[in-house]
């Protein structure tokens, strides 16, 4: 039975129980995870990059201690070599451009130390949920793409990584009613998914069979994968 994760920091502490100090997030998003990782390990410092111009306006408002924003992506970060301990990629490797990935990649291996570690955790491409996603953003070739980089970088002639760990899990999401999972959903400050009224209606008779009195509850399956900087 697949095991069930409801927060993806018990995972990343068991995979490494003493992460940092220097981490560096890409494709951040609100860095939601990053503030309980401050939390739980105080002293970290983090560097958040984020290519949406909403959300990296948001982020930049009030961002809590330790913690710092950059408009960049993956493909192109602007620091020097070896300043990092871990690099996360939480569901966005997948949202880099296909002909940037494996740039992306060898960028965070430039920015990490040896023997620092990159955390890449990406959606699988299956289950319920991402039937009704896919009505109006299939990302089947995307995800795909992303294993197929991360499978590159350690295939690669002098790659300097290797795989040290690799779980599946799922994660419970759960939505109050449709017009939740419209906001949250469909509607991300990062993307135009073009929904119209015929495309919103056709999406919302697809999750219409899983609202119950409690709302619609779900279950996406994940796979992380753990890389280490090798010297």
């Amino acid at each position: 039975m697949t095991r069930l994760i409801t927060d993806e920091l018990d995972l990343l502490a068991e995979l490494v129980p003493a992460p940092g100090p220097q981490v560096i997030e890409l494709g951040c998003g609100a860095a939601r995870m990053a503030q309980q990782m401050l939390k739980r390990w105080p002293g970290l410092r983090y560097m958040g990059l984020e290519v949406d111009a909403i959300q990296h306006a948001r982020n930049l408002q009030d961002p809590p201690e330790g913690m710092r924003f950059v408009a960049a992506g993956a493909q192109d970060i602007p620091c020097g070599d070896g300043e990092f301990d871990l690099a996360l990629m939480l569901k966005s490797l997948h949202h880099v451009p296909l002909t940037a990935m494996d740039q992306a990649l060898a960028e965070v291996a430039r920015v990490l130390r040896p023997g620092g570690y990159l955390y890449v955790s990406e959606p699988v491409y299956a289950g319920p949920l991402n039937e009704i996603v896919r009505l109006y953003n299939d990302e089947g070739v995307v995800r795909a793409a992303a294993q197929a980089a991360v499978d590159r970088a350690l295939s690669a002639f002098g790659s300097p990584w290797q795989q040290v760990a690799e779980r599946r899990f799922d994660m419970p999401v759960q939505f109050s009613d449709f017009a939740e999972f419209d906001q949250r959903m469909m509607r991300p400050t990062f993307a135009d998914h073009r929904i119209d009224a015929a495309l919103q209606e056709r999406v919302a008779a697809a999750f219409a069979p899983h609202c119950t009195a409690e709302g619609a509850r779900f279950v996406r399956p994940m796979h992380v994968r753990l890389l280490q900087r090798q010297a």
